[in-house]
């Protein structure tokens, strides 16, 4: 017995070995700092300026892990930044930190030892293969009192080896920050978040944004308990979980969907691009064996159909008996695209054939490919051609026929005739 738990110990040793040698430390990061300036109509304008960082991870009085770069020191909070990007390599993470405007609004936030102004920062971190997005804003405590104007105004100096020390106030993360859906489907789109402190005023709210046109689809107040909309459960909302469901997907669900949650005066969200994938339908008007006698023409189609977005490639080959590769015709064209009643599209690929006796036992194929496909649609029709009929000999030859029984019909019956006169 007392082997047994010695070894449950030095096996949960070695296993918290382990994650502390994978856990992530910290990150290099992309500081997106800003100056406001007036140009020369007098007008203010922002200057992005792009600025090296290290995102890392520990206690206060840390020594910074790169002490020539900008160190935002994210120290040990109610909420784990860490938490939301487990089982990943550094090397799969890309790191953004923005500096965030309250637009004058400047309250104590209510966790112990909060003071009256902060400096605000957001942090976002992508998954370097679109798994997820998590933006955490990041609460750097100051001494001095809150301005009397926006922040932005006059943005504190941060110096190129400064250590500021952070922690996390909030944090929203997507798993679905991008997704591709099919006509009719439902979809499910992820959205969570958490607040360092428990009672905290939220608002979270969805909305679909579309070129020239912004749809609220959901809001949910705590404080007041009103709701509006639909799409989110409040029995997982209460527990964070602000995912919001679509019932059936059409072409106005495509767009850009924005998860948002506030508790003044912060506001975070994070962006879910859907996009609608329709595969296309591929026909020809020809079966998998065309005969044709030698000389005759026919307008063979391909037709690509139901399928969005616009952008398909049709190409026609043709390949000869014994020739591994296939070649593309040069004469095929294109029909204009059309549009079916449910917004997907309709394009043609035509070429005229002329049957001759040495085309006989060519192969084409017909070549679709679209972004929805991960290899392209084919469809092939062996080509057979005879030779022409000849329809004089056959007029001939059954003429001459006809003749012939005419008159073994004839003499048959003047046989017959005179047997019954002997008789």
């Amino acid at each position: 017995m007392r082997v047994l738990i010695l070894r449950i110990f030095v096996y949960l040793y070695l296993s918290a070995g382990v994650w502390s040698v994978h856990q992530i430390q910290w990150l290099p990061c992309y500081f997106i700092d800003e100056r406001l300036y007036l140009n020369k109509d007098n007008h203010t304008e922002t200057r992005v300026i792009p600025r090296e960082a290290i995102l890392q991870f520990g206690q206060k009085g840390d020594a910074p892990v790169n002490p020539n770069a900008i160190t935002f020191l994210v120290i040990r909070s109610k909420l784990d930044l860490l938490q939301y990007v487990e089982g990943v390599e550094a090397e799969q993470l890309k790191c953004e930190l923005h500096r965030y405007s309250t637009e004058g609004g400047y309250v104590r936030w209510p966790v112990l030892g909060a003071r009256e102004y902060n400096h605000w920062f957001t942090c976002i971190l992508r998954h370097s293969r679109g798994r997820f997005t998590v933006a955490g804003t990041l609460r750097h405590p100051s001494d001095q009192p809150p301005p009397g104007q926006p922040d932005y105004h006059n943005w504190s100096v941060i110096a190129d080896k400064e250590v500021l020390t952070t922690a996390v106030a909030m944090v929203i993360k997507t798993q679905t920050p991008s997704v591709k859906a099919r006509l009719k489907s439902q979809q499910k789109l992820h959205c969570q978040f958490d607040v360092d402190h428990k009672g905290a005023k939220v608002t979270v709210e969805w909305h679909r944004h579309r070129p020239g046109e912004r749809t609220k689809l959901f809001s949910y107040n705590r404080h007041t308990g009103q709701t509006e909309g639909s799409g989110v459960g409040l029995r997982a909302l209460a527990a964070g979980d602000a995912s919001y469901t679509l019932a059936s997907t059409t072409m106005i669900s495509e767009g850009t969907y924005i998860c948002s949650v506030s508790v003044y005066p912060l506001f975070t969200k994070v962006d879910i691009y859907l996009q609608i994938e329709e595969s296309p339908h591929v026909s020809l008007n020809v079966a998998t064996t065309l005969l044709l006698q030698e000389g005759k023409d026919l307008m063979v189609k391909c037709e690509a159909n139901g399928y969005y977005p616009r952008d398909v490639e049709i190409i026609w080959y043709e390949e000869d008996p014994g020739t591994p590769h296939p070649k593309p015709l040069n004469h095929s064209v294109l029909f204009s695209h059309k549009v079916n009643g449910d917004m997907t599209f309709l394009l043609s690929g035509v070429f005229y054939l002329q049957a001759a006796l040495r085309d006989s036992g060519k192969k084409f194929t017909c070549s679709v490919s679209h972004q929805s496909l991960k290899v392209p649609i084919t469809k092939s029709f062996t080509l057979i051609v005879e030779e022409p009929t000849n329809w004089i000999l056959y007029l001939v030859v059954g003429s001459v026929v006809i003749l012939l029984l005419y008159v073994k019909r004839r003499y048959l019956h003047s046989v017959w005739r005179k047997l019954v006169q002997v008789r």
